[in-house]
C-alpha cells in the first residue's frame, strides 16, 4: 500500500454554503494567531520544572491520553499493549511495540474528536507528512522520537511556541506544590499555575478518605475531627494554593446536590465520613455541604468554582483495580440542576463576589436549566462542552442551545481539560473554528452583523477565559 498523504485543510470545520464559509474564514483570520488561554488542565507540572525532554512518543502522546486508550480497549486491545502499566507492571508493552499497535489500530478514530486532534499534533507539531498506519509506524515513531530529543520540544519551549499564555494544572490539597513553587523560582509562576482541587478531603466515597483528612489535620495544624477545625483546615490549604497561584477550585462530584445544614448535623456527618459509616445518601449530603461551603470560602478568598457533575467514574471495577483512576472507564450520567444547586443559590445566588462555572455531561441540562439559571444568577457561567462533549457537533449544538437564553457573556470560552500537552493548539483550534463558523451562520442569517461577530470572536478566543477565571 502506498503512503497517504497527512493535509490538514485549510477551511476545515467551517460551513460548505461558499459565502457563509468565507465569512468564518475571515472571522478565523483575526483570531487563529492569538495566544493560547488553558485555564484549566491536567498537565503535569513537573514536566515544565524539570523541563527534561519527554522520554518517548507513546508515554506523551497515547498512554496518559484516555481518549485514545479506550477507544482501543473498546475493540479488544488490552491497556497493556500500549504502554499503560497495570499496578502489578506485569505484561506492559515497550514504546515501540505499543506504538506500533496503537498505528495498526489508528483507523478506529475516523472522524472522531481524538483523530481530528492526533492528526493536528502528528503534522502541525512534529512536521508529519504521512498518515499513521501500520506501514508507517515505525518511520513516524522515529521521526516523533527523534524531534523530542531537541532542545525546541522540551516542554517550556513547547509553551512558547504554541503561545500558551496561561497554563493550569489541577493538585490534590494534599501537594506539597513543589513543582510550582519551583517554576515560581525561575520565573514561571504566572504562566503556569495550578488548581486546587479538593475531591480527596471532601467525598467520602474517594480512596483513603479518613486517612487524607488526617494527613490534612497534620498539613495545617487543624483538629480535622471538629467540623470548624475541618472547614479552617481547608481555607488553609485553599490559601496555601492561592500563594502558589491558583486562581480557581475544581470538584468532580457525582451530582450537583449541595446543602445547607446545621452545624451539628455537619458534625455528625464528619463523624460518618471519617468513620466509614455514612451511607449513600450521606455521603451526597456530606459533598452537598462542602459546596455550600467552598461558595462561602471562594466568596472571602476570590478564588473561582469549577462544578463538573455527571461522570459515573470507574465504572469497570476490572480496570479501577488493575490500573487505577482515570483510565477512560468513565461513563456520563444523567443530571439534574436546578433543584440540586438551589440551597447554595438560595444563599449566595445573588452574591457577585461569587463565580462558578458549571460544566455538564449531560446536553439535555443546557436548553433546560442550565442557560436559564447562568442567564439569572450572577454568580453562575457556563463552562464548554467538557470531555465527552468536546467535539465539533457538540460544540456547535451547545452554541445553539444556549446562546438564544444565556447570551455569550455568561459563558467562559473555552478550556481544554487536557491530559495531553501536545493536544492543547489543536483542541483551541477546534474550538476557535466551531466558533467561527457559529458566528458566521449568525451573519449570513442577518442576526449578528460583521463588527460584532469580530467582537465576539476575541471573547470566545481568549477575552471571555480570562474574565471567568479571573486572570490579570
Amino acid at each position: 500500500m502506498s503512503r497517504r498523504p497527512l493535509e490538514l485543510h485549510p477551511e476545515r470545520f467551517f460551513p460548505p454554503d461558499p459565502s457563509t464559509r468565507a465569512i468564518a474564514t475571515e472571522l478565523f483570520g483575526e483570531v487563529c494567531s492569538l495566544p493560547l488561554v488553558s485555564p484549566h488542565g491536567h498537565t503535569d507540572p513537573r514536566w515544565f520544572a524539570d523541563n527534561l525532554a519527554f522520554s518517548d512518543p507513546v508515554s506523551l502522546l497515547v498512554t496518559p491520553d484516555h481518549y485514545l486508550t479506550r477507544m482501543l480497549y473498546s475493540q479488544g486491545v488490552p491497556l497493556e499493549a500500549l504502554g499503560v502499566e497495570p499496578n502489578d507492571a506485569v505484561g506492559v508493552a515497550d514504546p515501540r511495540t505499543a506504538w506500533r499497535t496503537f498505528a495498526t489500530h489508528y483507523h478506529l478514530f475516523r472522524a472522531t474528536p481524538s483523530g481530528l486532534w492526533f492528526d493536528h499534533v502528528l503534522a502541525a507539531v512534529f512536521g508529519v507528512e504521512h498518515r499513521l498506519e501500520a506501514e508507517t509506524a515505525d518511520e513516524i515513531y522515529d521521526h516523533v522520537a527523534g524531534a523530542l530529543s531537541r532542545a525546541e520540544f522540551l516542554p517550556r519551549a513547547l509553551l512558547e511556541r504554541f503561545d500558551i499564555e496561561l497554563l493550569a494544572t489541577t493538585e490534590s490539597p494534599l501537594d506539597d506544590l513543589d513543582a510550582h513553587a519551583r517554576l515560581a523560582q525561575e520565573g514561571w509562576g504566572e504562566r503556569v499555575i495550578t488548581t486546587f482541587r479538593p475531591d480527596p478531603v471532601v467525598d467520602p466515597s474517594f480512596e483513603g478518605f479518613s486517612d487524607n483528612v488526617a494527613r490534612l489535620g497534620e498539613l495545617t495544624g487543624e483538629d480535622t475531627g471538629r467540623w470548624s477545625g475541618y472547614l479552617d483546615a481547608l481555607r488553609n490549604r485553599r490559601d496555601f494554593f492561592a500563594r502558589h497561584g491558583a486562581t480557581a477550585t475544581d470538584h468532580g462530584h457525582p451530582t450537583a446536590t449541595t446543602a445547607n445544614l446545621e452545624s451539628r448535623e455537619c458534625q455528625r456527618l464528619l463523624d460518618g465520613a471519617r468513620a466509614g459509616t455514612l451511607t449513600i445518601e450521606g455521603q451526597e449530603q456530606f459533598r452537598g455541604q462542602l459546596l455550600t461551603e467552598m461558595a462561602r470560602m471562594s466568596i472571602d478568598d476570590g478564588l473561582v468554582m469549577q462544578l463538573h457533575p455527571g461522570s459515573r467514574r470507574n465504572h469497570n471495577p476490572t480496570i479501577h483495580e488493575r490500573f487505577g483512576r482515570d483510565r477512560g472507564a468513565d461513563i456520563p450520567g444523567p443530571i439534574e440542576y436546578t433543584e440540586s444547586l438551589k440551597p447554595l443559590l438560595d444563599v449566595f445566588g445573588n452574591n457577585t463576589r461569587l463565580r462558578i462555572i458549571l460544566f455538564t455531561l449531560d446536553e439535555t441540562t443546557f436548553s433546560r436549566e442550565l442557560a436559564p439559571l447562568a442567564g439569572h444568577y450572577p454568580c453562575l457561567i457556563l463552562g464548554p462542552p467538557w470531555w465527552f462533549l468536546d467535539s465539533y457537533e457538540a460544540m456547535l449544538r451547545y452554541r445553539r442551545t444556549v446562546t438564544e437564553t444565556a447570551g455569550f457573556a455568561n459563558t467562559a470560552g473555552f478550556n481544554d481539560d487536557t491530559r495531553a500537552l501536545l493536544s492543547v493548539p489543536a483542541r483551541h483550534d477546534l474550538a476557535r473554528r466551531v466558533d467561527c463558523a457559529y458566528l458566521a451562520e449568525l451573519v449570513a442569517t442577518h442576526r449578528l452583523d460583521l463588527d460584532d461577530a469580530r467582537e465576539l470572536a476575541l471573547d470566545l478566543a481568549v477575552r471571555l477565559a480570562r474574565r471567568a477565571y479571573r486572570l490579570g
